[in-house]
């Protein structure tokens, strides 16, 4: 293995920023090259939904600081990687142009899902700062926004849209918002709050056709329903950008498998020692919770996975000795979220989806303050609090308490 070639990190947001960083705490001070599809140096996600849109921010107000450890990395913005050779060791960017690597971190995250509509004015997603940037110039007071999906993305754009005075509509499948994630108890109080600032709900719906020819005009629904409209916002998931990585013999079912130190699986079981995955693309086991590999989609989970893919890589390329002690020692990543909708905060601890069958309130009422727990097998797996912060701490020690046990 050439000690000249780089090592190439493909995704430039956060998990790629953080395991450069932590690959320098490592001692590690070879080449790194990071390639990233968008034009933006890193950036914060979470606030694309809710300041960037109420306010217009710039990518200065929410791109990361630049740290001194990493000035030497080299940034190749505004290249997308198409393909990967892993017996060449080499990465292929859509100007053409083939990277080789001396180890590879997979950090390209996900895309936004879209419906399967034609593609007009009008239509948008929340996925990149230049998707909220633009979505932005359309909130105007007065629009009618018609937003699919009920999810975090799709009720914080919602929010934020009423509160630039426009007239909002949900669409989704589902009884409630956030029924999958939350429950059915939390997410029928979430559509109260949210009802009571004005926000219509079309729930238990699918979308059955868009009206107008060039520019957004509605939705029509699969029970005939006319929803009018002038902006369309699709908030129904996402999906991972894997495409790069098809020609590979990579685990790429629902991601990128990866082991507890973050290295990539193949689909016969064999483990690489070259190739990392980091962020919400990666699919690796947590024994906070059972050791089953899953994806995690939290805003914590590309700095924890890019931290550890960066101290077991780092500690490999050293050859000091010290690389048996850095994979031995535990990943057990604490998932954690937050959201703002209205005057209402939420954050929350673990993984409550895993408990959806065993929902209890813990603190307060849900009409109120409320802190709720999520449990499986007797266990706490999550807690969401709704106007509670420092009353989850407990809660998130007795989730932590696990890994130990």
């Amino acid at each position: 293995m050439p000690d000249a070639l780089p090592v190439v990190i493909v995704g430039a947001s956060m998990g790629g920023l953080r395991t450069a960083e932590a690959l320098r705490r490592a001692g590690y001070s070879g080449p790194v090259t990071v390639i990233g599809e968008e034009l933006h140096a890193p950036y914060n996600r979470p606030p694309l939904s809710k300041d960037v849109l109420s306010t217009g921010v710039s990518h200065e107000a929410v791109a990361f600081p630049a740290r001194a450890a990493t000035a030497d990395v080299t940034w190749m913005l505004g290249a997308r990687a198409i393909s990967a050779d892993l017996e060449a060791r080499t990465v292929t960017t859509d100007d053409g142009r083939e990277h080789p690597w001396r180890a590879l971190v997979i950090a390209t995250g996900l895309r936004a899902r879209r419906l399967d509509l034609p593609l007009i004015a009008g239509r948008h997603c929340v996925r990149t700062l230049d998707d909220a940037m633009a979505l932005r110039d359309e909130l105007v007071p007065g629009a009618r926004v018609v937003v699919v999906g009920a999810g975090f993305i799709g009720c914080e754009v919602a929010a934020t849209a009423r509160k630039l005075g426009c007239e909002v509509t949900i669409v989704a499948p589902g009884a409630d918002p956030l029924i999958r994630p939350l429950g059915a108890e939390l997410g029928a109080e979430l559509r109260r709050r949210h009802e009571a600032h004005g926000v219509s709900f079309q729930l238990g719906r699918t979308v059955a056709a868009m009206l107008g020819e060039s520019a957004f005009e509605g939705l029509q629904l699969d029970d005939g329903t006319i929803v009018p409209g002038d902006v369309l916002v699709e908030a129904i998931g996402s999906e991972c950008n894997t495409h790069w990585l098809d020609a590979t013999d990579l685990d790429l079912t629902d991601g990128v498998l990866a082991d507890a130190a973050l290295r990539a699986v193949s689909t016969d079981g064999t483990v690489s020692h070259d190739v990392f995955v980091v962020g919400d693309i990666a699919r690796f086991p947590n024994l906070l919770f059972d050791g089953v590999a899953r994806r995690v989609e939290h805003w914590n989970i590309p700095t924890d996975t890019g931290k550890r893919a960066g101290a077991v890589l780092g500690a490999g390329l050293a050859a000091d000795g010290s690389f048996d002690e850095v994979v031995a020692k535990g990943f057990t990543p604490m998932p954690a979220f937050w959201s703002n909708q209205f005057e209402m905060s939420l954050q929350a601890y673990g993984l409550p989806g895993l408990g959806a069958g065993d929902i209890r309130i813990l603190e307060g009422e849900l009409s109120g303050a409320v802190a709720v727990g999520y449990y499986r097998a007797e266990r706490l797996v999550g807690v969401v609090g709704l106007g509670l912060k420092a009353e989850l701490l407990p809660y998130r020690q007795e989730i932590a308490a696990h890994a130990a046990s």
